[in-house]
């Protein structure tokens, strides 16, 4: 496990973690599924994200991009380098109200989203219980929809 982490470190500026205590953190999520990660990774640029995911494939190293865990369905768990984007990706970029569109950072949740929509008479209509944890981009790659949608 030290010579991969090795190898990471020289390609990412970010911290990469391989220890057993931020690996066992990572284990686990809202379901009854355990897998220990390789590593983890929280990536502080996008260059940092093309580096982490060029240098797994080199070393034929699976990654999982995860947010909160939140999934009860087994997604965010799985032997394998996890992209966590939490710390870093999580800014609501851009609201254009004319055009009713927004730009926003795969990790921002659905909560920080809707208090940038608010002032606007607008919101992001998903009605999920992991508001306030689980990011838009999790959503949108789990294809959860909510308790009222329609589709």
């Amino acid at each position: 496990m030290s010579q991969l982490a090795d190898i990471f470190e020289k390609r990412v500026t970010g911290d990469i973690l391989f220890d057993l205590f931020s690996r066992g953190r990572y284990a686990m999520n809202a379901s009854l599924c355990q897998m220990t990660p390789l590593g983890i990774f929280p990536p502080r640029s996008e260059d940092d994200i093309r580096a982490a995911i060029e240098t797994a494939r080199d070393q034929s190293v699976p990654v999982l991009a995860r947010g909160a865990g939140t999934s009860p369905c087994d997604q965010t768990v799985n032997e394998a380098l996890v992209l966590d984007n939490t710390q870093y990706f999580n800014e609501v970029l851009e609201v254009d109200v004319e055009n009713r569109r927004c730009v926003v950072r795969p990790a921002v949740v659905l909560d920080k989203l809707n208090r940038a929509l608010k002032p606007h008479g607008l919101w992001f209509p998903v009605d999920v219980s992991t508001a306030s944890r689980a990011p838009i981009g999790s959503m949108a790659g789990n294809r959860l929809c909510g308790g009222k949608s329609l589709r």
